[in-house]
């Protein structure tokens, strides 16, 4: 491709060089395998069936990478293997080498380029994923030398100049041409979180500011081409070059303009920030006709492409046009709609019927309602778009999942109409309510097919029924009479068949279970359409409306109930106890209005006057799920939930208390009444979850007339104490390992969820003095015991942890009392005994290493954490006392995290988010513990930190900042207090004097953290500025000389012409800020440094002529 670069590595050998010393270690052994053994071991790796064979295989591919002839069996592999996978290997090989931290020698990926274009170019039918393979090395090593200048060239930034050969050889080399920009866009876009994202957001702006549009401008070209002539589309090649187009097309459009890295899952809410610069090309109503002209004339596969790029299209932001302008890109768009439903052959394809809905919900996303009626297609448009969802809902089986979207766009248009302006009409009273009814009727009519042909049920995903029943509760409300009519008639009629069919003796069970179904889907609508109110859209003859449809649901329930245990329907359970909570929202509350005309017909059917007898009701229907459902975990979740849900509110509090069912419940709370408090052995350890949930409920409702009554409370626990004294007797005698196991498990999740809802001291002391002598000692024989079994593990240290936690201040005991001592010994005992036998476990594979020992380490952090910023124990009263538990419990924190590594540190969230604040209060009130370590495990901390700073969670990059600052503010002092050497400060300055000797052996330690920390500030995006500033100054005044030098470094690195704008920004930096630490003082120092970042953003903005290596400060 290249005159006189036909060079081949054979010829380049002294090239491979730079591998013999990798990763600073000399490779003395080379991999002697012949072409025939590489083979081989490609077939165990990407075809082979034996597992053991294949991880052999990656084991030594993974030493072919490290070896110094990797290159050269590259090229074997490319040039003399038999196989494509041998060539995939070659490229994959390439691919992680190209991608090193430490690069390659520029002229050496030069060569590599040059020679796969050349490989390429000269065996154009290679297998499809070997190309593709091979262009994402050309990718990579563009990406990553898109600043590298070679004789005052970028050598990497001509791969377009390249490319325009290869479309001007055959339609084969067209299309690797088409691939390579293809895949260099994909590549331009990808975020790379092992290295910083300020390069990545440098590259591709400078990409997107001077390629994408020509990339995008040359797509359009070909297609306009593909159109202009007669299209053989039995042709596989052509059909392959117009696919591979198109998704070069959809790439460009795709491109993270901003550097907003949306979350994917939020694709469809999205407006693509599409460049100004790029106003022409959307401008010409030619872009828009030449996209549905190439959905009209394409095949499925590749028309659906085509809409693909179109939902982008209707996705470019607002304020890239004036308002004419805006209004006739509409107009376009709204006349490409029409067209294609007039001619809706086409969407019998599901990928295509997919992507116009996307494109529909876009439309309403990006267009004010207000604006879509002014376009002179709407109202003929509306009618088919309200003809096309009716018909989509009816064929409820095609394409569920496409559904969203069309619900989405309602939901949308339907929400807007309060705030129309415009005097045309909206016609959207006429349209949604047949959108309500086509969607309740056809989810009616699917249940005897779901039943009869033994289907999939849709009502079986539930998250996906929830989240279309919340976008029809708005569009439900529109006309809302003609909705609550039709549901009357349905509902009285599917109950009256229901009723005759269970009194009847020839009854058949696949007609009840039909019947069941559609009282389900009832049952769910209902409680859409009354979830559906809005306090200022409602109306009197609305609430009388929801009265009648809950009328109807509370005699079902009554109805149901009556039939139990003999007869149950697990689905009409879910939808009655989603009808319920939306009935609590909606109509039940401290604010909410007692007169509502909701009662009124409830009154006269039931009795039911106001939100007292609701309660009343809803009570009831909780304590039979409870009684009669044990063994259905779905319905006593959700069930659960819902009581959980109603123990959240004072008032409500007040008013549930007098219900005689919730003293049954206070007074009754066993697995005699309520099986699923029991431990059979049918219930798995993990069913025992929702014990929680009961009993923090539970305790809530308790907790409103306790007061100090602890005779009340000892009731309360009796269940509780039974089993405690039961689970002792078996421990004393020969027990049953599962049976105990089971109880202790219960117990645990019962105690937790029990404390967690104990918020005064007065009652939680009641709890403690219950707990504390009698039954921790059981818990830590169990954590004992059973550490191996993280299903009894983590609820007992969950309980812990929960003990711990001085919520509202509860854990602050009498001065008189030694609880806060007696329970942090607990503690202490606890942590120790689970932290020193999990270590005897030994490593583990990488699948078993969260649940079985991370996990359980995270949960001892959290309660620690707990502990020592809670306030309640005075720590030196250990040492005074000559009492080792605080001692032993921060040794055996020490053997815990030595166990674990950096990367697993930052990769487990919850590990992450409980070792952090860890350590921010050990820097904060026991420096000493820490100037004490021994120095490989202060490196260890040290290094933590550093490698948090950077961490994409706040929560652990903020920690890490306080952390850092505390270390830096106690090392300053010392250092300040040196030249007072009184007799009161000789203790402290021997830990100070042992860290300050530490950070003399190891000054790099803190330089790099000060180039990460104004790295961060520079050229990240800082999300915790403040949080940033505080240690960075006392890093500066420890570190005066290594921040001149970071200076220099970077505004020499700048062209001549801002070097004097960078060197003020640093001047104004530490304008006016002192030599101490002092609150004052960093406080000016953290203003300073918001307006020098400012600064620095505005005279680093350039137009990309800056070399890699002023793009960090970390070189």
């Amino acid at each position: 491709m290249r005159n006189g670069e036909e060079k081949t590595w054979g010829q380049r050998t002294e090239l491979m060089v730079v591998f013999k010393y990798w990763k600073g270690y000399r490779v003395e052994k080379r991999l002697n395998m012949s072409l025939n053994e590489l083979e081989v071991l490609c077939n165990h790796l990407y075809i082979g069936t034996d597992l053991s064979q294949r991880i052999q295989a990656e084991k030594v591919l993974l030493e072919l990478i490290d070896s110094p002839d990797c290159l050269s069996k590259c090229q074997l592999l490319l040039e003399q293997g038999t196989t494509s996978y041998s060539q995939l290997l070659a490229a994959t090989c390439l691919s992680k080498l190209v991608s090193r931290v430490t690069p390659l020698p520029i002229e050496q990926r030069i060569d590599i380029r040059n020679y796969i274009l050349n490989y390429i170019a000269s065996q154009p039918k290679l297998a499809p994923f070997v190309i593709q393979a091979l262009v994402q090395v050309i990718a990579k090593i563009t990406k990553l030398g898109w600043f590298e200048v070679q004789k005052d060239e970028f050598v990497f930034r001509d791969i377009i100049a390249d490319v325009k050969k290869f479309l001007q050889g055959t339609v084969d080399h067209c299309v690797i041409g088409v691939i390579i920009l293809s895949e260099l866009t994909q590549e331009m876009n990808l975020v790379d979180y092992s290295r910083p994202s300020a390069k990545h957001r440098k590259i591709a702006t400078s990409f997107r500011d001077t390629s994408l549009k020509d990339i995008l401008v040359l797509a359009c070209s070909l297609l306009k081409e593909v159109l202009a002539k007669p299209l053989n589309l039995q042709n596989e090649v052509q059909q392959n070059l117009v696919m591979q187009v198109l998704k070069l097309v959809l790439n460009c459009l795709n491109f993270d303009f901003i550097g907003s890295s949306a979350d994917e899952s939020a694709d469809d809410l999205c407006t693509v920030q599409i460049p100004t610069t790029w106003r022409t090309i959307f401008l010409e109503s030619e872009t828009l006709d030449l996209f549905f002209d190439l959905y009209h004339a394409l095949p499925p596969l590749l028309s659906q492409l085509a809409l693909s790029c179109l939902v982008q299209f209707a996705s470019a932001r607002r304020s890239l046009f004036s308002s004419p302008e805006r209004a006739k890109y509409l107009s376009n768009l709204i006349k490409g709609v029409k067209r294609i439903l007039e001619n809706p052959q086409g969407l019998a394809e599901p990928g295509n019927y997919h992507e116009f809905c996307r494109f529909l919900a876009r439309l309403k996303t990006n267009y004010q309602l207000g604006e879509l009626i002014m376009v002179k297609e709407y109202p003929e448009v509306i009618r088919l778009i309200a003809n096309f969802t009716i018909t989509s809902l009816q064929h409820w089986e095609f394409a569920p999942n496409s559904v969203h979207y069309l619900l989405t766009l309602w939901q949308r248009m339907v929400a807007s109409v309060p705030f129309v302006k415009s005097t045309e009409p909206h016609l959207l009273d006429t349209y949604a309510p047949e959108i309500t009814k086509a969607y309740i009727t056809s989810r009616l009519e699917s249940v005897s097919i779901v039943i009869r042909d033994g289907l999939e049920d849709p009502l079986d995903d539930t998250a996906t029924v929830f989240q279309q029943l919340e976008q029809l509760c708005t569009v439900s409300r529109c006309e809302y009479e003609k909705t609550c009519a039709l549901l009357v008639q349905l509902f009285d009629q599917s109950a009256q068949n229901y009723q005759k069919l269970i009194q009847s003796s020839a009854r058949r069970s696949i007609d009840i279970a039909v019947q069941e179904g559609r009282l389900a889907w009832l049952v769910y609508l209902v409680g859409t359409v009354v979830g559906g109110r809005l306090t200022y859209t409602s109306t009197d003859e609305h609430d009388a409306m929801d009265g009648e449809l809950s009328c109807r649901v509370f005699q079902l329930i009554s109805l149901l109930d009556s039939r139990l245990p003999r007869c149950c329907n697990e689905k009409i359970e879910l939808a009655i106890l989603w009808f319920l909570d939306q009935f609590r929202k909606t109509y039940v509350g401290d604010q909410l209005q007692r007169t509502s005309k909701v009662y009124a017909r409830m009154s006269e059917v039931l009795g039911i006057t106001d939100d007292n007898h609701v309660l009343e009701t809803f009570m009831t229907k909780i304590v039979t799920n409870l009684k009669y459902w044990g063994r259905c975990d779905s319905v006593i979740a959700r069930t659960l939930q819902f009581l959980n849900d109603l123990s959240v509110g004072y008032i409500l509090l007040k008013k549930l208390v007098k219900i005689e069912a919730v003293k049954f419940m206070l007074q009754n709370h066993t697995s005699e009444h309520f099986p699923f408090l029991g431990v059979s052995e049918g219930y798995n350890l993990g069913d025992l979850r929702c014990r929680t949930t009961f009993y923090t409920a539970l305790t809530r409702l308790l907790m409103v007339d306790l007061g100090e009554d602890e005779d009340e409370f000892e009731n309360f626990m009796l269940p509780l104490t039974v089993s405690f004294e039961t689970v002792a007797q078996m421990f004393n005698n020969n027990f049953k390992q599962e049976e105990t196991k089971r109880m202790l498990i219960g117990l645990a999740r019962d105690l937790r969820g029990i404390a967690f809802a104990l918020n005064t001291k007065t009652s939680y002391t009641m709890l403690f003095d219950w707990i504390y002598s009698a039954y921790l000692p059981i818990l830590q024989k169990a954590i004992e015991r059973w550490y191996q079994e993280p299903a009894c593990t983590t609820p007992i240290l969950k309980l812990m942890a929960e003990l711990m936690q001085n919520r509202s201040q509860r854990l602050n005991f009498d001065v008189s009392s030694p609880n806060g001592i007696l329970l942090f010994r607990e503690a202490s005992k606890m942590i120790c005994t689970y932290g020193n036998q999990i270590l005897s476990l030994g490593s583990l594979s990488k699948d078993r290493i969260y649940p079985m020992k991370l996990k359980g380490i995270s949960i001892c952090y959290s309660a620690l954490k707990s502990a020592l910023c809670g306030n309640y124990v005075s720590f030196g009263v250990f040492k005074l006392y000559g009492d080792n538990h605080f001692d032993n419990v921060l040794q055996a924190f020490v053997k815990m995290l030595l166990s674990v590594s950096h990367s697993d540190l930052l990769q487990y969230r919850k590990l992450s988010q409980s070792y952090y604040p860890l350590l921010e209060c050990l820097t904060q009130d026991h420096m000493s513990f820490i100037t004490n370590l021994e120095p490989q495990v202060l490196m260890y901390f040290l290094t933590s930190i550093s490698e948090g700073l950077t961490a994409l969670d706040t929560i652990v990059s903020s920690s890490c900042c306080t952390s850092l600052d505390y270390i830096v503010t106690y090392l300053f002092k010392h250092i300040a207090k040196e030249g007072k050497k009184s007799l009161r400060c000789r203790e402290v300055s021997q830990d100070g004097q042992r860290l300050l000797h530490f950070m003399q052996q190891n000054p790099d330690v803190l330089q790099q953290m000060m180039s990460v920390l104004m790295n961060i500030i520079i050229f990240e995006d800082c999300r915790n500025q403040w949080s940033v500033s505080r240690p960075l100054l006392g890093l500066i005044l420890l570190n005066e000389k290594y921040f001149s030098e970071l200076r220099e470094n970077l505004i020499n690195s700048q062209p001549i012409g801002k070097r004097e704008v960078l060197a003020q920004c640093f001047r104004s930096l530490m304008e006016g800020v002192e030599q101490n630490l002092l609150i004052k003082n960093r406080d000016r120092f953290t203003q300073n440094l918001s307006v020098f970042r400012r600064d620095m953003a505005e005279a680093l903005r350039s137009d990309g002529n800056i070399e890699a290596g002023s793009l960090d400060m970390m070189s």
